[in-house]
């Protein structure tokens, strides 16, 4: 019942598609069974032999006075009889084809959906090539199956139900002759379908790995380039392709000890249905025309049969397929439960007592974080490396949930807010922010669809890139390639603040976001920023002392705790963490500074 109910959940909303198409069908292998009796009342006319078993208005329609008549209106009939069967082929086909490609669009956009959906943790730990491939072949597996194969089901009973049907009305003791190797056939596929499916299964976990690598090559080509790794990558991408082309020979070489043994079987089946055949129409048992016939027929059980182990095969990988769909679909999302509050956001931010660790850690990230940010005050969050600075970051906007303390925006705990409202409230500029493979209008217009020309210059100019924009060839059309690799890291970074100022949110962060920005362009940006959005809270992560200074508070990150909170000046007076960096920062500026004049 579990693999019922997940083979045709997909499948609502269209059943009424399939039950057409399969009523279609159904006809189409009962008049499939009428071919041979064309054959054996073509050859009762010649013989002047009795019933050839066609149904009687056909017989009607093609009598004659002579022989030659008879076999010409025969001809006629059974052309006009092939047509209508291919018209019926053609319309549920035709079906069928409306009702797959229904199902697989459904699916990919519940799984894209479903994804879009899943929480921050889940996709740090997943593989992206992997996901494709679910997305991708994994419900184009289970288009097919459902298209072809499991129609083929349908038909396979109802031809093989018919045809026993038609040949027992002939000669009995023949039809259990023509069977004989049938249960044997059915057997040897089940064996199989058992053992094929772990095969499947470890063939779809390799192509996952070696898709994987592929993705995470290409996407990293630029670092794969600069450090000549490219031996290295191709001999990587070459070990996972080894071992899937090792799993999938073993499949192929499976399917074909399988597809061997069954035609033997098939070919026994045909010498004992003749051998047999050939006795009982020599000893009178059948007639010349039912022997013939017989021989149509035989074709019609065993080579359906034969395809029943494709059928067992194709269901083991679509099950298969199936699984690795659930593994997505049946997980929750991160909006499950989620609160219908949505309270007004303005700006005030307040920390209490807050701590978080994570599941596979054994020690805390952050303990004990507490500070008050008021409406338009920007705070510079510093920090070593791995001190939680955006950990901190992911927890105000709940990419991330913190274990102790609370986090209030304006007084409201964010756990008691709806996600999607508190995300649409804070902007977040990320360190490397992604750019989508489209002009740079498109990628800062991205925010804010209805934006006009105006508006875009105008984030363009308070992210200090609308200069930059204006030497390229082409302007705000120039196409940036795939995650941006045309543009350098800080034209990246101000298109991602110019596409983030588009939206007035009245809480901005950015996440070490102006790393790659010289000092002066840092500076002009923040203080277009003051200007512009003044009522506006903003953090800014950052390990450049000469930003963080600007801001009206500073705190200091050490070992997952604030060592360290005030303004530029209180902190450099205090001596601590803070003016050790101060100082080092500084001292380096002036050396860099002494040694340009030196050059001169």
């Amino acid at each position: 019942m579990k693999r019922f109910h997940q083979f045709f959940k997909w499948m609502k909303g269209n059943k009424r598609y399939y039950f057409i198409a399969a009523t279609i069908l159904i006809f189409l292998q009962y008049f499939r069974t009428l071919t041979p009796l064309f054959v054996r009342h073509a050859i009762d006319i010649v013989t002047n032999g009795e019933d050839s078993g066609l149904p009687e208005f056909l017989v009607e329609l093609i009598a004659a006075d002579t022989a030659a008549k008879q076999l010409l209106l025969l001809a006629f009939a059974y052309v006009v009889f092939a047509l209508f069967r291919v018209t019926l082929m053609f319309i549920r086909r035709m079906i069928n084809a409306i009702f797959t490609e229904r199902i697989a669009y459904n699916m990919r956009n519940k799984l894209y959906g479903t994804l879009q959906d899943l929480s921050y943790t889940y996709h740090s730990n997943a593989e992206t090539g992997d996901l494709i491939q679910r997305c991708t072949t994994d419900v184009e597996t289970y288009r097919v199956f459902v298209g072809e194969q499991l129609i083929e089901i349908l038909r396979l009973v109802f031809l093989i139900g018919f045809t026993i049907y038609q040949m027992q009305r002939m000669d009995l003791t023949l039809t259990f002759i023509s069977l004989a190797m049938t249960p044997v056939i059915f057997f040897v596929a089940l064996l199989y379908f058992v053992y094929v499916k772990r095969i499947f299964k470890e063939v779809e976990e390799a192509e996952g790995k070696m898709t994987t690598t592929l993705q995470e090559s290409m996407t990293g080509i630029r670092v794969v380039k600069a450090f000549a790794k490219e031996e290295f990558e191709i001999n990587k991408f070459n070990k996972h392709s080894k071992d899937y082309m090792k799993k999938d020979t073993k499949l192929l070489v499976l399917m074909a000890i399988f597809w061997g043994s069954t035609d033997f079987m098939i070919l026994v089946q045909y010498g004992l249905t003749a051998g047999f055949g050939v006795v009982m129409a020599v000893n009178g048992y059948i007639t010349a025309d039912e022997f013939v016939a017989f021989l149509y027929y035989i074709g019609m059980i065993v080579w359906p049969m034969r395809q029943l182990g494709r059928i067992v095969g194709d269901f083991g990988k679509t099950t298969v397929a199936l699984d690795r769909i659930d593994e997505i679909v049946l997980k929750e999302s991160e909006h499950k439960d989620d609160s219908t509050l949505k309270p007004r956001i303005t700006g005030t931010v307040e920390f209490d007592n807050v701590g978080f660790q994570f599941d596979d850690d054994d020690k805390p990230l952050l303990k004990g974080i507490s500070f008050n940010v008021h409406k338009g005050e920007s705070i510079a969050i510093v920090g070593k490396t791995g001190s939680g600075k955006s950990t901190l970051i992911n927890l105000m906007i709940r990419l991330l949930d913190n274990q102790t303390g609370t986090i209030k925006f304006d007084g409201v705990d964010i756990k008691d807010m709806n996600k999607k409202h508190l995300r649409k409230n804070v902007g977040i500029i990320m360190q490397e922010p992604f750019l989508y493979s489209r002009t740079v209008y498109e990628n800062i217009r991205i925010m804010n669809r209805s934006a006009n020309k105006e508006q875009i210059y105008k984030a363009a100019s308070i992210a200090s890139l609308h200069d930059d924009i204006g030497k390229f060839e082409e302007g705000y059309e120039t196409m940036v390639g795939e995650r941006g690799v045309t543009l350098s890291g800080g034209q990246k970074q101000r298109v991602a603040i110019a596409r983030m100022l588009l939206d007035d949110k009245p809480v901005l962060i950015f996440d070490d976001s102006l790393s790659a920005v010289d000092t002066e362009t840092d500076i002009q940006i923040r203080t277009a920023l003051d200007k512009q959005w003044k009522n506006t809270t903003v953090f800014i992560i950052t390990h450049r002392i000469t930003t963080a200074m600007e801001a009206d508070k500073i705190i200091v990150l050490d070992k997952g705790e604030i060592a360290e909170m005030g303004n530029h000046d209180s902190l450099v007076k205090k001596g601590g963490i803070y003016a050790q960096l101060w100082d080092i920062q500084s001292n380096v500026e002036y050396d860099f500074k002494s040694l340009d004049k030196g050059v001169e």
